[in-house]
């Protein structure tokens, strides 16, 4: 017993010499109430939880009547939708979780696809924004494909199934925190994920962002989204034509 707590002891000696090089960058927020500085490691912790206890399986369309072709071809309307709306950022990344979580568990035909898609978007709204658009501009948007009730119906379809467990934490949520965590310190401490983790999801992103700037894809909205001022025209910087992006992108292009 004693060994053990020497042990424990001289672990968290040792965290505690490595921590003090880590810039705390949450200190200057103690008077920011919204910040939430006394705890704000906990709820990242607890989002972390969220994460694995909400995910969404690779490949989960595998099998399905639904394919990634037709998914692509949704998210990239719901992105021109999104943005023709005027919503906020984190509607558009929790539209895009409920119609995958959705998806994953319950068969979809191709005819309900955008439905279901639409649906999710009008969730998210419901769940983000401070004047959510009326169900009657779903319905318009979707050149009156589908009707009030039928979105109505797909929305309760979609709470029950995932239980009204909405609060699956966004990449939005993460991004802010890294880039907070970014002028601090390289080693981005605070995200709590190594290079190793990353790295194929990173070859996967450089992979999208390599077919888009090479005309290899139609999919483009999202590029489109964000080439304008607003956004910071961050989707024509040089840097994402960069050698560096290709050779990340390689293994997966063959």
């Amino acid at each position: 017993m004693d060994v053990s707590m020497k042990e424990e002891d001289l672990c968290q000696a040792f965290s505690d010499v490595l921590l003090n090089n880590i810039e705390d960058i949450d200190a200057d927020d103690w008077e920011n109430p919204q910040l939430c500085s006394d705890y704000v490691k906990d709820i990242y912790l607890y989002l972390r939880q969220l994460e694995l206890q909400q995910s969404v399986r690779p490949h989960y369309l595998n099998g399905k009547e639904i394919n990634g072709r037709m998914r692509a071809i949704l998210v990239d309307w719901l992105v021109q939708v999104h943005s023709r709306f005027q919503l906020l950022q984190e509607t558009l990344y929790m539209c895009v979780a409920i119609m995958d979580r959705f998806l994953q568990i319950h068969p979809v035909s191709r005819k309900k696809l955008q439905l279901a898609g639409v649906t999710a978007l009008l969730l998210a709204s419901k769940y983000e924004e401070i004047f959510s658009p009326d169900i009657a501009d779903f319905v318009y948007i979707t050149d009156n494909a589908y009707s009030s009730s039928q979105i109505r119906e797909m929305e309760m379809m979609i709470l029950k199934e995932l239980n009204f467990d909405l609060g699956r934490p966004l990449p939005l949520h993460f991004l802010r925190r890294a880039s907070k965590a970014g002028e601090g310190v390289k080693q981005h401490y605070y995200t709590g994920y190594t290079e190793d983790n990353l790295m194929l999801i990173m070859q996967h992103m450089a992979k999208n962002v390599v077919r888009v700037n090479e005309n290899l894809t139609k999919y483009t909205a999202i590029r489109n989204k964000y080439a304008s001022s607003k956004l910071m025209r961050i989707s024509t910087i040089p840097q994402l034509n960069s050698k560096t992006v290709k050779d990340l992108a390689s293994s997966l292009l063959g």
